[in-house]
């Protein structure tokens, strides 16, 4: 028992230096204007926080980690976050699982709730969710966007960025991330330079247009060649939360 004790504390404190909160798309591209209008920044007073993703007229879906400033609204409608003609809606209400306490033990998803909704037309859309539970297969092409640094030690961007991510076989993903928690994808990161970096949490990724994880988090500080996979919550794993909070709020 006390070898085992050892043992998680070993890996906690491990963790803990290698992974990184927040994230950025390395060796991406700029998102087409009219695409992934859904996406939403995440905002504090002091501006971007983390990524978002829209998925009905008032509610926003972010990563739970990223409570950790005064987020006090969202922004939608704009790929570029300097023009100026994009729509703010202030953050009403937040909503994370009671027990999350760590993006290591999982549950890292947070909705919040719009103090308006959001007029949907040629600049804001929402994104759908899976309808039930799923598991993502392996090698499947998918899609993460963010607004964060695209390099080691770079700066964040203005225009939204988006890379191809291939998921990861969750035994591979296990093998090289001991004791992982449970509910999550792994997508990008590995074996490749594409993925996301410290900067940008909170954005979907998306397969087949379904958002199906959130960005959660990676090893600390390697924008350029990740050599662990990047891990996203599985948002098909909490859809009776979400439809809970969404119907009750």
């Amino acid at each position: 028992m006390e070898s085992l004790h050892a043992f998680l504390v070993l890996a906690y404190f491990i963790f803990h230096f290698f992974a990184g909160y927040g994230t950025d798309i390395i060796h991406g591209k700029k998102a087409p204007d009219k695409s992934m209008l859904y996406m939403a920044s995440v905002q504090s007073s002091k501006g971007h926080v983390c990524g978002g993703f829209l998925v009905t007229e008032d509610f926003v879906v972010t990563a739970a980690h990223c409570d950790t400033v005064n987020i006090t609204h969202v922004v939608i409608g704009n790929h570029n976050l300097q023009q100026g003609s994009d729509i703010k809606i202030i953050v009403e209400k937040k909503f994370k699982p009671s027990n999350f306490n760590d993006v290591w033990l999982g549950k890292d998803i947070m909705l919040l709730k719009l103090s308006r909704k959001a007029q949907l037309g040629c600049k804001v859309q929402i994104i759908q969710l899976p309808c039930a539970e799923m598991n993502v297969k392996a090698d499947e092409v998918c899609q993460v966007a963010g607004w964060g640094r695209n390099r080691t030690g770079g700066e964040n961007v203005d225009d939204l960025r988006v890379v191809n991510v291939s998921v990861i076989n969750p035994e591979v993903c296990r093998e090289q991330w001991p004791g992982l928690p449970v509910n999550v994808i792994c997508a990008g990161g590995y074996g490749t330079d594409k993925g996301f970096c410290q900067g940008d949490s909170g954005g979907p990724l998306v397969c087949n247009g379904l958002a199906v994880g959130i960005v959660s988090f990676n090893k600390y500080r390697n924008c350029n060649y990740p050599d662990v996979p990047n891990v996203y919550t599985d948002i098909s794993k909490y859809l009776q939360w979400i439809n809970k909070v969404l119907a009750t709020s």
